[in-house]
Parts: C-alpha cells; structure tokens; sequence
C-alpha cells in the first residue's frame, strides 16, 4: 500500500460542523501574509544601506523595498487567478504547462534572449521586470509530478514493468530539466525541483527499489556535479572550517558573516535596522542571507518565531493533502504534498545555508526574500494550495466539483 493511501486512512475525521465551516482556510491565509509582510519589513531593513555602496550607487534607498513590494502586488495579483482556476482545470493543463516551462528554460539560455548576471544565465527580460524560468519549473514540476503518479499509478508498484513503464519517464524528464538548470547555472533550483519530483513519487507509492534507484542516482549526480565543478567543491569544503584565514576571506566570506551577525544577535537581537552586518559587510543580506540579518535584529526568539510559522504552513498543507485523500482526490492530495515539499525543503536549505549547516547554495527564502520570481511562485504556490482546501470544504459540504 502507498504512503498516500495509509495518510488517507489515518486521518483525522474530527472537522468542524459543516454549517459552521468557514470556505476559506483563514488561519493558512493570515499565516502566509504575515510572512509577506515580514519579508517586506525585513528586505526593506537589509537593503536600506545598500545604495550607499559602490555596487549599488544611485539606485536609491528605497530601491530594493519598492521593487519587492511591486513583486507582491504582481503575486498577490497572480495568486488570485491561480486561486480561481479549478483544480480540474489545472489537471488538464498539467503537461501543456511543463513542455512551455521546458522551453523558457530553452530560450533563457539563448544569447540575446536571457539576461547574464554574474556569469549566470536565468532571466528573461520582460521590461521593467525580469523573469526566472527556473521559479515557474518548481511550480510546473510540481503539477507535473502529480499528474504522472496519478496516470502511471498501476506501473509504479512493480520492478521490471515499473523500470520502463513507471520510472524512465519521469527520470528522463528529471534529467532534461536538470541538464538545462545546470547550463544556466543554478543548481539550487535543481535540488528543490528534484526534491518535489521524487518526493511526489514517493509519496504516490513508488516501488521501494525504483525508488532507492532514483535517489541514489539524483544523490550521486549532485555529488559528481559538486566534484567536477572546483568552485562548488571549494564552497563544500570550506563551510566546515568557515573560520580559517584563507576561507573566511575567501569562498567562506559570506558564511563567516552570516555567523557573525547570528552571534550578534544572541536571544533577542540587536533591534530592528540596527544590524552591522548589512552595511556591506554580508553581501546579499536582503536575498540569500536574510536570515541572518533576522537574527541579527531579532534574536533566536525572532528566528524560532519565523520557523514556526513556516512549521505551521508545511504541516497544514500535510493536512489539506490528508484530507484531499479521504475524498478521493488523489491529484489535488498530491499537488498539496508538493507543495509542503516545496516550502519545506527551500526553507530548510536556506535556515540551513546561514547556519552553516550546510555548504552555501544561492536560494531564497521562501515569502520573505528579495526575488521577483520567486516570491510570485511562492504565493501562485499558496494560492493553489488554497484552492484545494476551498475544494475539499466544498466537497464536504456536499457541493460538487
């Protein structure tokens, strides 16, 4: 039996009556706002010294928070039409919306066509604005995912019929996503988006053997990628000794002062805007590194209050997904689970990343960072997941589809 189907039996069946069951998930709603609003504060913060710099000369101090806040508009706008297409539709659209997303990632690497920044190709210029492919791929990936596990159900419990049936297409797709990722770079996209996918797989019941095969496969593509490659093998081995001479001045400069600023901050932090480290000491503080400006001006307590309520998000889509299951709805429980994945594991990896737990990868955090693309996907993703909660209350009332 799949993961799926024991997660649907053991669930809980105690809901609030139905005529006393509001149509909208208001704590979700208010829970993914105020970290919109948070982030607003924060990159407004981490970005108010920015224009004093060299690097950033001319761009003004409200530069970077008035771009952010135009970005949430835009997501914010996005989201409600996301929000308003039902599930069925999205289901049917599933595969039309991955092969288009393949192709922006086609284009994006087209000289001319996608905008260089640092030696990396992932924008598309779309006039004030530019747009990261790689955002909309986790966001197609997940539908995808879905989608496949609900097709090729019957394939995916067998070993050798499952091989060809089950697993090859989904690994060639993964492959073809992931040559394209790499060519721009960005390997962080990469990890998130293939966390989706096999999670997804295995949620949906993928046979444990194909399963352990695609894992230890994806495993150890990203550990090939990191040895072939000098400069992610030099950020893989200096986080563990971020304090030496040669790495704190060199690959290991911003976890070195994502450390300092996080010790700064101690239990209750410095205060708001007092951080030291934003004043061009971390660089990307307002995008990569927010979180250690959070902890800088906030303290621990702020920090814990932050994961909490990402804590609180994940989980509650763990139960939207539950209860999509008890309705039989097998697409919409799997498109929540990859939603809790995808907040989930980028949040993770960047707490992770200014921790130094784990060696530095360019990835935002999730509703809170400076990124256009980014933080409008994050509420597409939210939206969606609203629109499946909408749903199964719906269905629970009696309503139809």
């Amino acid at each position: 039996m799949s993961l799926l189907g024991v997660l649907g039996r053991n669930s809980g069946s105690a809901r609030a009556p139905r005529s006393a069951m509001p149509m909208l998930d208001i704590g979700l709603l208010v829970a993914v706002l105020a970290l919109v609003l948070f982030g607003l504060l924060m990159v407004y913060s981490a970005s108010i010294a920015l224009a004093d710099g060299p690097r950033y000369q001319g761009y003004g101090r409200f530069y970077f928070v008035s771009r952010h806040a135009l970005f949430i508009v835009v997501g914010l706008l996005g989201a409600l039409v996301v929000a308003a297409v039902p599930m069925r539709v999205w289901h049917k659209l599933t595969v039309p919306l991955f092969i288009c997303t393949l192709l922006l990632l086609i284009v994006v690497l087209v000289p001319g066509l996608g905008r260089e920044v640092n030696g990396a190709r992932r924008w598309l210029p779309l006039g004030v604005l530019n747009f990261q492919p790689s955002e909309l791929m986790k966001f197609a990936m997940m539908l995808y995912a879905a989608d496949y596990v609900v097709r090729k159900q019957p394939h995916l419990q067998g070993f050798v019929a499952g091989f060809v049936r089950g697993f090859l297409p989904i690994a060639l797709a993964l492959i073809v996503v992931g040559v394209l990722l790499l060519l721009e770079p960005d390997l962080g996209a990469f990890i998130v988006i293939g966390a989706i996918a096999v999670g997804i797989l295995f949620i949906g019941g993928i046979n444990l053997k194909l399963f352990s095969l695609m894992l230890g496969g994806v495993m150890s593509s990203f550990l090939l990628l990191i040895w072939l490659s000098p400069w992610r093998r030099e950020r893989l081995f200096v986080y563990l000794d971020p304090w030496n001479p040669e790495n704190a001045y060199g690959s290991a400069y911003q976890l070195s002062h994502s450390l300092i600023a996080l010790g700064r901050g101690e239990w209750f932090g410095v205060g708001l805007g007092a951080s030291i480290e934003k004043l061009h000491y971390l660089p990307e503080a307002h995008t990569d590194f927010i979180v250690a400006v959070i902890g800088e001006e906030l303290g621990l307590v702020g920090l814990l209050g932050l994961m909490s309520v990402f804590v609180f998000i994940v989980l509650r889509a763990f139960d939207i997904a539950r209860q999509a299951m008890v309705l039989e709805r097998t697409f919409e429980a799997l498109v929540a689970q990859g939603v809790a994945l995808w907040i989930g594991v980028q949040a993770f990896i960047n707490v992770g990343v200014c921790l130094g737990l784990l060696p530095t990868k360019g990835l935002t955090l999730p509703l809170v960072s400076y990124g256009g693309s980014g933080i409008v996907m994050n509420l597409a993703a939210m939206a969606i997941l609203l629109r499946i909660d909408h749903e199964m209350r719906g269905l629970m009332r009696g309503r139809r589809r």
